[in-house]
């Protein structure tokens, strides 16, 4: 059963937020950022009582995101031999070192090429999934700077009340240049 449901979990949750004087919890506060923050909150699904157990991101986030996936995608495309997921650990030989490099310098042309045609672009979303593993599963953009206290506080009364409107225009963002 999933306990995000169960009445008793609920009640539980609902002393907790009692207790902190709060409408929603962090799920992992090590985690969460100004652009990403793992909550949950109380609400009702399908007339019954529930817990959300929501991520809240930033578009701004969710653009880089998906800007890197296609610049993946498009860099995988280019070098069949190059594997993502040893790309992040140390390469053992000097081919592979070689190969990291040249796929670096690669995606880093393909993010500025897609950057400057404004290839990908983000809208707000809500996305609700009934059969997470606890509760309601939400995933959520906005076009906000940052993921503060009052913003998914807002989220939330917006969210319960049936009063949240998305907004529908497309943004693009840069990539802040590193140090």
């Amino acid at each position: 059963m999933n306990e995000g449901f169960d009445p008793v979990v609920i009640a539980e949750f609902q002393s907790k937020l009692d207790s902190a004087g709060k409408k929603f919890l962090p799920v992992d506060e090590h985690n969460n950022s100004e652009e990403f923050f793992h909550f949950r909150f109380l609400g009702h699904y399908q007339s019954k009582r529930v817990i959300y157990d929501a991520v809240l991101t930033t578009l701004r986030l969710e653009h880089e995101s998906e800007l890197y996936e296609l610049a993946e995608s498009i860099t995988a495309e280019r070098f069949p031999k190059w594997n993502r997921e040893e790309s992040s650990t140390e390469s053992n030989t000097p081919e592979q070192a070689a190969l990291q490099e040249e796929v670096g310098l690669h995606m880093a042309e393909v993010i500025l090429g897609l950057q400057e045609e404004g290839a990908v672009k983000v809208k707000e979303y809500l996305d609700i999934d009934e059969d997470g593993d606890f509760g309601v599963s939400l995933d959520v953009g906005l076009q906000v700077k940052q993921i503060t206290a009052s913003v998914i506080e807002k989220f939330i009364d917006q969210f319960t009340t049936d009063k949240l409107v998305l907004d529908d225009t497309l943004y693009s963002f840069q990539l802040a240049e590193e140090d």
